[in-house]
């Protein structure tokens, strides 16, 4: 298994990012902020819009750093990798099965039963730990109900009738989502998703990490040798990272839901540290994006053992292990893609 290396976080909205021989150097204000050398970087996600000199985006492209720009905000702006790399045959495989409507179908299943059975997990464990806590009884009965979508995964012939199981099943948890929050409960409310923009502080939370762990999935799918725009639960679209999309889906409550909500109930976050904007669109500022991020990097180095290959790994290695099983798979060295699933 690879090593976990560093991502940089560049927030100041100033900051500009430039080559100084083997290091990368974030100036603002015409003052050198921060100095690291490339080799101890496995990417670079960058929220100021001044961006980055050309040379250095050549040092990255070709040490294999990937730079993702995003708003201020979170919103994806774009990506620059290196060359494509990895097997061509491997991706002509993926482009096959892609036009697959069986395979296509079989891979879909396995990111949603994932998803739904990891989006259960979440509301087990609130259920077992604050079984005294307003709307327990909700929570275990859309938990019942997630188990019963899963088990219907296994009937579905199309592809359509995946994503119609999946919006069942995020309804039925996202309808529940607002018990899980604890503390403190009038100020952060989740009344349900919304996504562009975000309304509130939890989804503005929630919005921010599943795009970050997007670009961690396409740096993954990348790296093995797949193409991240091709995908097969996620419809083909000029520029969307349909493959990423779909490897995310499994890792989305695991990774994000239940972070979120733990620097949330332990009071990590506050409340006065999102805006609304004159649109109703809810941001962080600064000072707490930094706080979440310094969390969130905290988060990637916990280790746990992978319940598939049975070997301890960082947290921020997932992207990456899903990646190269479902590559093993599409290469024909395991019969079926097994999702992450939380135990």
């Amino acid at each position: 298994m690879r090593k976990l290396l560093n991502t940089l976080y560049v927030t100041s909205p100033n900051a500009y990012l430039s080559r100084d021989g083997e290091n990368v150097v974030v100036t603002s204000d015409k003052e050198e902020r921060f100095r690291a050398p490339v080799h101890n970087l496995e990417s670079i996600v960058c929220f100021s819009y001044p961006g980055a000199s050309p040379a250095l985006v050549g040092l990255c492209c070709e040490r294999g750093v990937g730079i993702c720009y995003l708003s201020p905000n979170g919103r994806f702006l774009a990506r620059v990798t290196g060359g494509v790399s990895g097997n061509v045959l491997l991706r002509r495989k993926q482009y096959r099965v892609a036009d697959s409507a069986d395979e296509v179908c079989a891979l879909a299943s396995s990111f949603i039963a994932g998803k739904i059975l990891n989006c259960r997990n979440v509301l087990l464990r609130f259920a077992r730990d604050h079984k005294e806590k307003r709307g327990a009884q909700e929570v275990l009965e859309a938990a019942r109900y997630l188990t019963v979508y899963g088990g219907r995964l296994r009937q579905c012939v199309s592809v359509d009738a995946v994503r119609g199981l999946e919006g069942d099943a995020a309804r039925e948890y996202y309808a529940v989502f607002d018990y899980l929050i604890t503390d403190p409960k009038d100020q952060f409310r989740f009344k349900g998703r919304t996504r562009r923009p975000p309304l509130d502080a939890m989804n503005a939370l929630l919005s921010f990490f599943y795009a970050l762990l997007s670009h961690d999935c396409a740096s993954a799918l990348e790296t093995v040798g797949l193409d991240p725009q091709v995908g097969f639960l996620h419809r083909d679209r000029p520029g969307r990272l349909s493959l990423a999309l779909d490897l995310m889906e499994e890792l989305r409550p695991y990774l994000v839901d239940r972070f979120v909500l733990t620097i949330v109930n332990n009071g990590q976050v506050s409340p006065s540290g999102f805006l609304r904007k004159e649109s109703g669109a809810v941001v962080m500022d600064e000072p707490t994006r930094k706080t979440v991020i310094a969390e969130w990097q905290k988060r990637k180095q916990e280790e746990i053992t992978h319940p598939f290959l049975e070997e301890k790994i960082s947290v921020g290695l997932l992207p990456y292990a899903q990646a190269l099983l479902l590559a093993r798979h599409l290469r024909g060295d395991l019969d079926g893609y097994p999702p992450f699933l939380v135990r």
